[in-house]
């Protein structure tokens, strides 16, 4: 593979043979199993977290344990994660590295194998690379740092920039938003800081990458990023984990604040093990004229839940969620966009396509929110599933509240399964079952696929072919 198109999401190539591998676990700090005021208590003595810290974490671990598991959707799923049996906290105990050299060799090869350093030279400008509960390397280039965008962990953003980063932490998802953005605000560890400062428009991505090593293990980063006013900046995170035979557990809080006329372009790829539970909430704070951008794609999990949302604070702010969902076997996919419009004339967009594989799930949940006093807002949903065969599922849950007259909204939904005329068509013209799987489903979603930088695009026809070749035959 060349550099131009060697993305963090290597992976996708050869994906039993370079996602799913793992190194002996060298931790020095293990929190061990279960969580409890102590878990917490060793989580900040580790940290040396300051004093306010704890306090919020204690608080967001008394607001957990009263909240219920969610009980509307994905109930069954959820009943088989056990909090008691998973670890909260692991790491060496050393600082994430300035230089590529001086990472730990395993470490290294980790990430050698996910093409991480042939990313940062091609066409990164840093990046964050995390191994359980902690950054091994981080990095940004001399040239944004001399504009003043700051890059650095979240640990480090707490201890070395309070002043921005204590003003919005926890700011735009409340500790009590559900009962997983109470549990990442208990235990959190990992995740990127950035700020970019008043007109700095950063030509190159930043971009993290967060691997699950160990068994039995939840990884719970925590990300902030602040776009000051006219300013831009596109982000990419990419995630894998080794396949277990035990339940692991992801849950994210991802907070993204673009400031007057700021430009946020958030793109994720996500390829996780089918043993992975992936519970992640994603909001965005966007002022006056200002434009967050979403674009989703998630593959593997055993069930993932994030609906990604963006509240429009400011006149004309802009919000939009593009997402692509692929559920194969025992999978769900249960993925959305929450948009709350509240200022005038402002505009969200959500497109979202999923594709059910065998007996795979997929399922849109969406929420759109325009009050009544509000004036010239505008909404479009369009969400589109794609069923490979008769035991594969989708549901779509749209849920538009709009109050007033004044107000543009449209909501577009269907649903369509590849026909077995189609595919004797392709295999008439000399292609395999798989292959003709994979190009009706590469067909189905190009469109949103061209959303995606060109390096990750690649991936994604990539990772969509082999899901689809290990679906047949």
């Amino acid at each position: 593979m060349s550099d131009e198109t060697a993305t963090v999401e290597q992976v996708a190539l050869e994906k039993d043979d370079i996602g799913n591998f793992k190194f002996p676990e060298r931790n020095k700090f293990d929190a061990g199993y279960g969580l409890s005021e102590k878990t917490v208590d060793y989580i900040c003595d580790v940290k040396k977290d300051d004093d306010w810290v704890r306090a919020f974490r204690k608080r967001a671990l008394k607001v957990f344990e009263e909240k219920p598991m969610p009980t509307n959707w994905a109930t069954k799923d959820l009943e088989n994660i056990d909090f008691d049996k998973i670890r909260y906290y692991l790491s060496d105990g050393e600082r994430p590295k300035r230089s590529w050299d001086e990472v730990p060799d395993d470490v290294k090869k980790t990430f050698d194998r996910l093409g991480i350093p042939e990313q940062e030279r091609a066409f990164l400008a840093g990046v964050e690379a995390q191994y359980d509960s902690e950054a091994a390397y981080s990095n940004v280039k001399d040239a944004l740092s001399d504009e003043g965008v700051i890059f650095v962990t979240s640990a480090d953003g707490l201890k070395d920039h309070p002043e921005i980063f204590r003003k919005w932490f926890g700011k735009v998802i409340p500790t009590g938003d559900n009962k997983f953005s109470a549990l990442n605000s208990a235990v959190f560890s990992g995740g990127s800081f950035i700020y970019v400062p008043p007109g700095v428009k950063v030509k190159h991505p930043l971009q993290a990458y967060f691997r699950i090593n160990s068994e039995n293990f939840g990884q719970f980063e925590r990300t902030l990023i602040i776009v000051d006013e006219g300013a831009e900046l596109t982000y990419m995170e990419g995630c894998t984990a080794p396949k277990f035979e035990t339940a692991t557990l992801h849950s994210a809080v991802v907070e993204l604040v673009a400031m007057k006329d700021a430009k946020i372009q958030y793109i994720t790829v996500q390829n996780w093990s089918s043993n992975v539970f992936n519970l992640v909430t994603k909001r965005g704070l966007a002022h006056e004229g200002a434009e967050i951008r979403w674009i989703d794609c998630n593959i593997g999990s055993r069930l993932t839940m994030k609906y990604p949302g963006v509240i429009m604070k400011g006149r004309k702010a802009r919000g939009e969620v593009i997402s692509i969902a692929l559920a194969n076997d025992g999978q769900h996919q249960d993925t959305g966009a929450k948009m709350v419009h509240a200022a005038d004339e402002t505009t969200s967009n959500v497109v979202s396509k999923s594709i059910s594989v065998g007996t795979g799930r997929s399922t849109y949940r969406g929420q759109v929110h325009i009050p009544k006093h509000l004036k010239g807002c505008k909404n479009n949903t369009e969400c589109d599933a794609l069923l490979i065969n008769s035991k594969s599922r989708t549901d779509t849950y749209p849920a538009i509240t709009v109050r007033g007259n004044q107000h543009a909204t449209q909501h577009e939904a269907s649903v369509s399964q590849v026909s077995e005329d189609q595919i004797f068509y392709m295999k008439q013209r000399g292609l395999n079952e798989g292959e003709a799987m994979s190009l009706s489903v590469n067909g189905f979603v190009n469109d949103l696929v061209r959303e995606f930088p060109m390096e990750y695009s690649v991936e994604l026809k990539r990772l969509i072919d082999l899901e689809m070749e290990e679906s047949v035959g």
